[in-house]
């Protein structure tokens, strides 16, 4: 079976493409389209239906399905889910692949794919890129 991560240098290439026939906003107009289609009975559902527990939920599975070194954080108290990316998989796979240059945004899709389905939901989403680094952080907060 192959790894999700072995499509990460296509899903560049193909950041470029759109972006090279359409300009930024048809790379947008995608990610729009993928979040809504992809999302709405994963995340969406599970945020609607559990809160923060279904972010929790939905990102577990996620970030160990791609191997990620991260660490997620669920604060009840404040209200607060968290994940912090010591090093991301999908980055940090095009920074180590000498053959090709990674889209000059990709860590741009994050954000444009999770953060309507977070306001969606009802909730805040904030986060943080050092995308050179392959680095991020993001916290979903209750309203």
């Amino acid at each position: 079976m192959i790894s999700c991560t072995e499509f990460i240098p296509a899903y560049s290439e193909g950041f470029k493409f759109l972006e090279q026939m359409g300009g930024r906003k048809e790379v947008e107009k995608f990610w729009g389209e993928l979040s809504e289609i992809y999302l709405k009975d994963s995340l969406l559902k599970l945020m609607m239906e559990k809160g923060l527990d279904g972010c929790y939920e939905y990102w577990s599975h996620a970030l160990n399905e791609e191997a990620a070194d991260f660490t997620m954080t669920l604060d009840k108290d404040k209200g607060e889910f968290r994940i912090d990316m010591h090093r991301c998989p999908s980055k940090g796979k095009l920074l180590e692949l000498k053959h090709m240059t990674p889209y000059h945004s990709y860590c741009d899709h994050c954000e444009a794919l999770y953060k309507p389905v977070a306001e969606k939901a009802g909730f805040k989403y904030k986060s943080d890129v050092d995308c050179d680094n392959a680095r991020c952080s993001l916290v979903i907060k209750k309203k």
